[in-house]
């Protein structure tokens, strides 16, 4: 296949094109390098299959017709806004990236019969009730302009599927972490940790620490990304991925610190945006893909720890 990846340079992105030449497809990617680097994708450059990365923004009609000019059979679009506390500072650009941007996308995929894969978040819901799990089913909570955008981008994939009758599937992995994450800002709390961790810091936590999270390694988060490009079974689907488990950041911070004397709280930044609980119930994208998470957390975390020593220039 002809893939496209929107936000191709960044975290999850670079796993997704690493996936994608990994199974023998032709990939481009598309980054503005907000958020992204280009030393994610640096090994790629000389790969027959990785046929252009191109600096650009998805707001930019004028790149869009040019990429898609290559006739994708498919676009997974990550590129995106992701910072929940960037999005309650500055609205407008969380909007126009993840709303706006998404829209561009969309119109190009119509145009020319793409599938689309539209990278939403676990953000988007309320908080978990009990042990079995947030299931796609769930109510949604627009606690940030984030979690509201990224809402809005969803229903306009949705929209495109049963308006036009174009393949499009919504994902929402869980809190993601792994190799190539950046330690600094918000959303990369194990990278993070772990830095502090091996430079000797003490490890940080926003509030009383009880808020819970389901984390998922990134090589199973991308994965589970591509699969759902590749089924059929899921166009018109929003569809989850997680662990199953989840851990409370008091927790998490102990398992990586090994030492409570390491570990303080600070004032959360964004309290009215917190959600207490995310447990992730993946069972539909076991019914519909078979898919499930290969890694642990503990092995998860065994793997970024290794990363993160080994490459302290990445970071």
């Amino acid at each position: 296949m002809r893939a496209l990846v929107t936000g191709g340079a960044g975290f999850i992105g670079r796993w997704v094109v690493k996936q994608l030449l990994a199974d023998g497809h032709d990939v481009w990617a598309l980054d503005d390098l907000s958020n992204g680097r280009q030393e994610n994708i640096a090994e790629f450059s000389e790969h027959p299959g990785f046929k252009e990365f191109c600096q650009g923004d998805i707001k930019d009609e004028s790149v869009l017709n040019r990429l898609f000019l290559n006739k994708f059979d498919i676009c997974y679009h990550l590129g995106a806004s992701i910072n929940v506390q960037d999005s309650i500072d500055n609205p407008r650009t969380t909007f126009e990236n993840d709303v706006i941007g998404t829209f561009n996308v969309l119109e190009q995929c119509k145009k020319h019969g793409t599938k689309i894969v539209f990278m939403s978040t676990c953000m988007v819901y309320d908080k978990a009730q009990d042990e079995t799990g947030i299931t796609e089913l769930h109510p949604v909570k627009p606690a940030s302009p984030y979690a509201g955008s990224k809402i809005s981008g969803e229903n306009m994939v949705l929209s495109y599927w049963y308006a036009y009758g174009m393949p499009a599937v919504v994902v929402r992995p869980f809190n993601t972490y792994g190799p190539f994450q950046k330690t600094g800002g918000e959303g990369g709390v194990i990278a993070i940790f772990i830095k502090k961790k091996l430079a000797g810091e003490d490890l940080s936590i926003y509030g009383d620490g009880m808020q819970t999270r389901d984390f998922l390694f990134v090589e199973d988060c991308a994965d589970f990304v591509v699969q759902c490009g590749y089924s059929g079974k899921v166009n018109g689907e929003i569809v989850n991925a997680g662990l199953g488990r989840d851990i409370t950041i008091n927790d998490l911070a102990l398992l990586i610190a090994e030492d409570e004397e390491k570990i303080s709280h600070v004032p959360h930044i964004h309290p009215q945006s917190e959600i207490m609980k995310l447990l992730c119930n993946s069972s539909k994208a076991y019914q519909l893909l078979e898919w499930k998470p290969k890694y642990s957390l503990e092995a998860g975390i065994d793997k970024t720890m290794e990363w993160i020593r080994e490459n302290p220039l990445l970071i």
